[in-house]
This record gives structure tokens, sequence and C-alpha cells, in this order.
């Protein structure tokens, strides 16, 4: 398994547990925890995102990415 596709494994997994705590955020009353869900969602798409330029990295660098 190359790191470009353990990458890609990541990124879904990621943006599972993103749409997850939003999905929390949603269908509590309490405040306090929709304000949590809501933080920890922001921070997932945080690393989404830099898992995203990563990935683009490697399948810039990884030969079997290129395409030909």
């Amino acid at each position: 398994m190359t790191i470009g596709t353990k990458i890609q494994q990541t990124i879904a997994t990621a943006e599972s547990v993103a749409a997850n705590l939003k999905s929390f955020a949603l269908d509590t009353n309490d405040q306090q925890a929709k304000q949590m869900y809501n933080q920890l969602a922001q921070n997932v798409d945080s690393i989404l995102q830099q898992l995203k330029n990563r990935e683009q990295q490697v399948m810039a660098e990884e030969p079997q990415y290129k395409q030909q």
C-alpha cells in the first residue's frame, strides 16, 4: 500500500468523522455540546485540508500517480 493510498483512506475516514460530528451538533439541544461538536468538526475540517494538500503533493511525486 502506497502512502498515497493511505492518505486517501485517511481522508475518507476523516470526512466521515467530520460528518458525524456535524450530525451530532444538529441532533442535540444542549448548546454546550453543540458548540463542542461544531468546534471539533472545524478542527477535523482543518486537518482534512492539510491532508488534501499533502495528497496533491504525493500524487505529483509518486510515479504511479503521474499521468502519462
